[in-house]
């Protein structure tokens, strides 16, 4: 065994209570960090998930109408001010041909036409601004995995003149399975029979979302075609990436899931910041402890390494004899709190369950995990010991030893 890592153990024998309670705190430390991740992990994937079936990937949409200039009468333009032009319900230009060449992009799992577009929905006195959205059920429910599971009563079917609608809007109208929802555009209107009822986790969702029978809304709309393709991914967290690629390639107005959930992403950011600090301030908690420690052991030993010293020992020789206390103070308490932190995180799990018995989190504890946990409090085992592995190494043996 090498004398630095000799001397170590031997100190940290010597002085029992106090290494136990700065492995305890160091061991705490690395339990918090360790079940933090892999809690706010868990978190963040249950909610991306959920969100994600719940929406299209990515939407490509006729490209806004641009302002025109009219012509003046010599030829010569002179313009002082240009007026948004205002946008007009359209179709996507050639939309099979353009769902063809979707389909065949590389990541892309499915894509589903949809023809959609403002209405108002009424029955009796009480009406609410929607979107209506037609679709083939087949199709659709391929992008919008999470759609048919989330029809909590009927079916998608969706007949010519039947609609499926959120529970928010049910709520405010007073609807349920049977009854008749008028719907209004500005082509038209028409009857509808409520066919079921879906829940698709966000209020804008329940509240505006009105599903068809895509020839039903195309007809309504006045549409020509689809107005709006929209696509699953293989990987939804490319979706910038593909969207970027579809954009060039159609020419059409691209947009992914994180250009339209500004909030998720911001919400999560915020999240994964409020963890850092948290984690900051546990590992700052756990250097300052361990080197209190330390410091306190080199005023105790101060005779010991004047000994040592005076027998040959290097100042580089102290300096490892601390350095060495510190990474087997910091391995010691990620063993122990990696162990705490795997049995919080599988408590989490098993308390926090579905009605239906499956756990609402999954946790996922990662190798990466373990590994940062041990990096974690080894760097901070160091870190601590750096300052009084230095103080030791410039003690003058001579006065070190005649001072104790």
């Amino acid at each position: 065994m090498r004398l630095d890592l000799f001397l170590a153990l031997r100190f940290l024998r010597e002085g029992r209570a106090q290494t136990a309670l700065i492995v305890g705190g160091t061991a705490v430390g690395v339990a918090v960090f360790f079940f933090l991740n892999a809690l706010v992990a868990a978190v963040e994937r249950g909610m991306v998930a959920q969100t994600l079936d719940a929406l299209p990937h990515v939407v490509l949409r006729p490209r806004p109408e641009a302002p025109r200039t009219p012509p003046s009468p010599d030829g010569a333009a002179a313009v002082s001010h240009v007026q948004r032009a205002p946008q007009r319900l359209r179709a996507v230009d050639q939309w099979q041909a353009v769902a063809r060449e979707v389909s065949a992009a590389p990541g892309v799992r499915a894509v589903a036409a949809v023809a959609s577009g403002p209405a108002m929905a009424s029955r009796g006195e009480a009406s609410r601004s929607v979107s209506l959205i037609g679709v083939d059920p087949e199709a659709y429910r391929r992008v919008l995995v999470a759609l048919p599971g989330r029809v909590v009563e009927g079916d998608l079917r969706l007949g010519p003149s039947e609609v499926v609608v959120g529970i928010e809007l049910a709520e405010e109208l007073g609807l349920t399975r049977g009854d008749t929802l008028r719907v209004a555009t500005a082509a038209g209107a028409r009857a509808f029979v409520v066919a079921g009822l879906f829940d698709l986790g966000t209020r804008d969702q329940n509240l505006r979302w009105v599903l068809t029978a895509y020839r039903s809304a195309q007809a309504l709309h006045a549409l020509p075609g689809a107005s709006a393709l929209e696509v699953r991914l293989d990987d939804a967290w490319a979706a910038a990436e593909v969207a970027d690629r579809l954009r060039r390639r159609t020419g059409l107005r691209v947009e992914s899931w994180m250009d339209l959930n500004g909030r998720l992403l911001a919400a999560l950011r915020s999240q994964r910041g409020s963890t850092r600090a948290i984690q900051a301030f546990v590992g700052l908690a756990a250097v300052a402890g361990i080197a209190s420690v330390l410091v306190v052991s080199v005023v105790q030993r101060q005779r010991q390494i004047g000994i040592l010293r005076a027998m040959g020992l290097s100042r580089g020789g102290v300096q490892r004899l601390f350095l060495v206390q510190g990474a087997v103070i910091g391995l010691l308490g990620a063993a122990a709190g990696v162990a705490i932190g795997s049995v919080l995180a599988l408590v989490f799990e098993t308390s926090a369950r579905h009605p239906d018995g499956t756990p609402l989190y999954p946790v996922q504890l990662s190798p990466a995990l373990y590994a940062a946990s041990a990096l974690l409090a080894l760097g901070a085992g160091l870190a601590a010991a750096f300052t009084p592995a230095r103080r030791a190494a410039r003690l003058d043996p001579a006065e070190a030893i005649r001072r104790d």
